[in-house]
C-alpha cells in the first residue's frame, strides 16, 4: 500500500526556510523592485523583514547569487547584477527535486494528453536506460506567470507500469512528478539530467517564438523510485534569451 500521503501544505512547510525566502528575493528581483540605482537590503535589515537569523539570509542570498541574480562585494555590499534589473533571462537553479519543484510553483503549465506508445525513437535512444514497454504522453509549454512567451516547451512521458494513475492527474496544476508521488504512490529516489544545445526544429521554434534552427537548451530528465525504475522522461525546450540553467558547487576542505 502507497504511505501516507502529504498535502500541499505539509511540502510547502517541510520545505527549508532558506529556500521558501530566496524563492521571495528571487520574485522580487525579476519584478523589478531592486533596481540598479536602489541600495539591495542589508542582511541585518533582511533579518528584521523576514524574521529569519542571519544563517537563513546568507544561504538565501548564496542562492541568489549563484544564479547570477546578485553579487555580493566585500565592503560594497549587495548589488543587483544588471541582467536581472533588465527583466533577462530566467535563472533558474535545478541542482536537486526541492529546486525542481520550486521552479514549476514559480512558473505555470497546462499539458494537454498525447497518444499513448513506445517511447520515440530519438528521446529513446537519449536514455541510458531501457525503455521498452508504452509511455502515456502529454506535451506543455510552460510560462513565468507575467510573460506572453513560454519559456519552455515540454513533452512528459510516464511508463504503462504506472497503470491508470494518468487519468487521475491535474494536468493544469503542480508538477506531475510530485502528483504521481500522491496517486500511485511512488517516489522518486534519483532524477538523472542531460542539457545539450540543439538547433531549434520548425515545431519547437514556432511554439517557441524563435526563428527555425535559433540555438535552444534541451534538457532531458529521467525520474527513478526507490527501486530503480524509470518511471518518467521529460524533455524540455529553453531558448537561450529566456532560460538560463545555474548551479553552485560546494568545495570539501
Amino acid at each position: 500500500m502507497p504511505g501516507k500521503v502529504s498535502t500541499g501544505k505539509a511540502r510547502e512547510a517541510a520545505e527549508p526556510r532558506y529556500m521558501q525566502l530566496a524563492s521571495e528575493l528571487r520574485k522580487a528581483v525579476m519584478e523589478g523592485q531592486f533596481s540598479l540605482d536602489k541600495s539591495f537590503p542589508t542582511e541585518s535589515e533582511l533579518c528584521r523583514k523576514y524574521q529569519a537569523s542571519r544563517f537563513t539570509i546568507r544561504e538565501a542570498l548564496r542562492r541568489l547569487q549563484a544564479e547570477g541574480l546578485i553579487a555580493r562585494k566585500r565592503g560594497s555590499g549587495t548589488v543587483v547584477q544588471p541582467a536581472a534589473a533588465r527583466g533577462g533571462a530566467l535563472h533558474q537553479p535545478l541542482s536537486n527535486v526541492g529546486e525542481l519543484l520550486q521552479y514549476a510553483r514559480d512558473t505555470q503549465v497546462t499539458y494537454k494528453p498525447r497518444k499513448s506508445g513506445p517511447l520515440q525513437e530519438e528521446i529513446a535512444e537519449q536514455v541510458a536506460e531501457d525503455t521498452g514497454g508504452n509511455w502515456h504522453s502529454v506535451h506543455g509549454a510552460r510560462r513565468h506567470p507575467d510573460d506572453a512567451l513560454p519559456i519552455a516547451v515540454t513533452d512528459a512521458f510516464f511508463h504503462e507500469r504506472l497503470g491508470d494513475v494518468m487519468d487521475q492527474l491535474d494536468l493544469g496544476a503542480g508538477p506531475l512528478f510530485s502528483q504521481l508521488e500522491i496517486h500511485a504512490g511512488v517516489r522518486i529516489a534519483k532524477v538523472t539530467q542531460d542539457i545539450q544545445a540543439i538547433a531549434a526544429g520548425e515545431q519547437i521554434a514556432r511554439e517557441l517564438g524563435v526563428e527555425p534552427n535559433s540555438p535552444i537548451l534541451r534538457i532531458l530528465r529521467c525520474y527513478f523510485d526507490n527501486r530503480g525504475n524509470l518511471f518518467e522522461v521529460s524533455v524540455s525546450y529553453h531558448p537561450g534569451d529566456r532560460f538560463a540553467y545555474s548551479m553552485h558547487i560546494d568545495v570539501d576542505g
